[in-house]
């Protein structure tokens, strides 16, 4: 794992398998195309839309904990989208959120969690202060392994969405059939909201302060989040908690 900060920031949302996997031990193993389901009896699907599909960020994550691996299945969503939430991470990256856009299909994973494994990831997406924790209703998800699913849980940002002249900028590292919106890497979304807020400061610098200094993190995130637009999908109810 990398632990330069800078380099942590500008790497999100990390490298992302382009098969599904069992989390376990601080690695993962692929999935075979051929291979029967694990067992997701008691477990949660819960919609992996940025870093959480990386072995790297989830291994970080639950690094804590010892358990049971964690299936990872990786899925197609229909008119959705993986765009920029408009806050930044306490590492400095600008993280994901959801996206309804009709005619877009995107690629994500699939988080089958435990309920210990559900409460600790809570924590990992500060549920009720840049995320509500929720069930998606009359969804088509058609994962790699397993039915399709009509249904799913997901962390969306409370912040909303990073808009730019009006639409929400996607994330370039995440594949996207028929997607309407334009799409930056992490570097280049970082480029933009320093040139938004801060123009003229070098980058790393403009990075290092969110990461060192949260009274400036806030700030900048109240000044993006102004003019955010909000989830665009009726049915999504959130969790009260």
């Amino acid at each position: 794992m990398d632990f330069d900060p800078l380099r942590r920031a500008k790497a999100y949302p990390y490298r992302i398998p382009r098969k599904s996997y069992l989390l376990a031990d601080g690695g993962h193993q692929a999935l075979p195309a051929d291979g029967p389901l694990p067992d997701l009896s008691g477990r949660w699907p819960v919609l992996a839309v940025g870093s959480n599909q990386s072995p790297e960020q989830l291994s970080r994550k639950f690094s804590p904990m010892n358990g049971n691996a964690i299936p990872v299945i990786r899925a197609r969503l229909f008119d959705f989208d993986t765009v920029y939430s408009a806050h930044f991470s306490n590492y400095g990256s600008v993280p994901a959120t959801l996206q309804y856009s009709p005619g877009t299909t995107v690629t994500l994973f699939i988080n089958w969690l435990n309920d210990q494994e559900l409460d600790h990831m809570h924590g990992t997406e500060a549920v009720g202060f840049n995320y509500d924790f929720g069930r998606l209703e009359g969804i088509r998800l058609a994962p790699d392994h397993g039915p399709a699913l009509d249904h799913a849980f997901a962390y969306v940002s409370r912040r909303g969405c990073l808009a730019d002249n009006g639409e929400p900028i996607a994330l370039a590292a995440i594949q996207a059939h028929g997607r309407r919106w334009p799409a930056f890497s992490q570097e280049q979304v970082l480029a933009y909201m320093r040139d938004r807020l801060c123009q003229g400061q070098p980058l790393n610098e403009f990075v290092g302060q969110i990461i060192a200094d949260e009274m400036i993190r806030r700030s900048r995130v109240e000044t993006v989040e102004a003019d955010s637009q909000p989830f665009a999908y009726s049915e999504f109810s959130p969790f009260e908690f």
